[in-house]
């Protein structure tokens, strides 16, 4: 059976972007699934409810994940070949310098030590999307995306859930609607191989911890903001300017 050079084509591409992936490897959300402590362990206690182990990695998460799908998503509306990838690029940046507002916020609050840097692996992936060109780019982009965001929309819910601050459950709000947004728009590419992510959202890998935590800030280093877009006319839910929260109304202060 002859196959056309397109159909070559497509199968050369798509086994490039199976090795590229590969050699990145997802692991799972690392320090919010199957940590010793999770929910029951409490780190502090505020004014607005206790915060836990799994709440303080919740917003360090959330800010790592902002600082490498941001410049992900600057990349896409610059060398995105189609209006839809560059539109996923520009909900990237709109959705991500929300939550990062929302992340500083709350870490000042809660007494939350924020990364400026993200972890290793997903500096990587920033770098393994910037050396595509063409469709390769958009794919690969798309594919590693859609993987990451696939991974912790569960987590999400699951903090929302489980957490008894009430800052936590803000930001697990408006994480769960970018989320939402950011996987919609990315599906909207026509790019994703569901099979695929399927297969590495629910099988990740296993790789060291230092490849997937991000690291601590330098003493005196100045704090990381991701800039807002306004300018870019897009919407990727919650309010636009969300009200700091009230107190817990039981006013809990204990462990």
């Amino acid at each position: 059976m002859r196959v056309s050079r397109s159909r070559v084509g497509v199968v050369v591409l798509f086994g490039v972007l199976s090795l590229t992936l590969t050699a990145l490897a997802f692991p799972s959300v690392v320090g919010l699934e199957g940590k010793d402590g999770g929910q029951d362990r409490v780190v502090a206690s505020t004014r607005f409810g206790p915060v836990t182990e799994a709440d303080r990695d919740f917003v360090v998460k959330v800010r790592a994940a902002g600082l490498w799908e941001y410049p992900l998503g600057e990349l896409a509306m610059r060398r995105g070949t189609t209006k839809a990838m560059r539109e996923a690029g520009k909900h990237l940046v709109v959705g991500h310098a929300g939550l990062d507002a929302a992340c500083r916020r709350i870490s000042q609050e809660l007494g939350i030590t924020l990364p400026n840097k993200a972890s290793p692996q997903q500096q990587g992936f920033v770098s393994a999307v910037a050396a595509k060109r063409g469709s390769d780019f958009d794919a690969t982009a798309v594919t590693i995306m859609r993987v990451t965001h696939g991974q912790i929309f569960p987590v999400i819910a699951n903090i929302r859930a489980t957490t008894r601050n009430t800052m936590i459950r803000e930001l697990a709000d408006l994480a769960n609607d970018t989320v939402l947004d950011h996987m919609t728009v990315l599906e909207g590419t026509d790019l994703v191989g569901y099979g695929e992510v399927s297969f590495r959202q629910t099988a990740p890998a296993k790789l060291p911890e230092d490849r997937t935590t991000p690291p601590p800030p330098q003493p005196g280093e100045p704090v990381v903001v991701l800039t807002p877009r306004p300018d870019l006319g897009v919407r990727t839910g919650g309010p636009t300017q969300a009200p700091a929260p009230a107190p817990s109304p039981s006013g809990w202060a204990g462990g």
